[in-house]
């Protein structure tokens, strides 16, 4: 069998990186990359606001261009972490079993921390949205432990590339 390549749009989310100390970003677009998909559209870095946040994602949201959106960043406690309030509302069903996936691996890594994540899967208009906290760590545990199997159409017994055709569906 082989891979179904996916067009995946990439974002970070933060008020202070920029593309140099990104590196949260490079690793995602190494792996996205490396994994066989392609590079629908990146946004290097947009900051902690959430009506520019849901301006972009709503674009890509919109593109028959973007099957899948990564957004790194935005996802604590903050007053500046806004990045679910951001997204929810675009969404038609959240994927409660990601957030929850999340903090249990990220538990074994990061003990009781792990409870000011508020890492968030969905889907708004036939397109797959995850918004994982901003750290190397956080980004390579979501990757690694659950997105790199789940948008590999090779990925037994389900993935999440299998049902993209009947997302569509009424």
């Amino acid at each position: 069998m082989t891979l179904t390549p996916l067009r995946i749009a990439l974002l970070t989310v933060s008020d202070t990186r920029n593309e140099e100390t990104d590196r949260s970003g490079k690793y995602l677009a190494e792996q996205i990359t490396s994994a066989g998909h392609t590079m629908a559209e990146k946004k290097i870095i947009l900051p902690d606001d959430i009506y520019q946040i849901r301006a972009l994602v709503s674009r890509w949201v919109a593109s028959d261009n973007v099957q899948v959106i990564i957004i790194s960043g935005g996802t604590g406690l903050t007053g500046r972490d806004g990045t679910p309030e951001a997204i929810k509302p675009l969404l038609d069903k959240e994927i409660e079993g990601f957030g929850e996936l999340f903090r249990t691996l990220s538990f074994n890594e990061i003990k009781t921390s792990t409870i000011q994540s508020r890492a968030l899967g969905g889907i708004a208009n036939a397109t797959f949205i995850f918004c994982i906290p901003g750290s190397p760590g956080a980004c390579r545990t979501a990757w690694e432990s659950i997105l790199k199997e789940q948008l590999d159409s090779r990925n037994k017994p389900c993935n999440f590339v299998e049902l993209m055709p009947r997302l569509r569906e009424i």
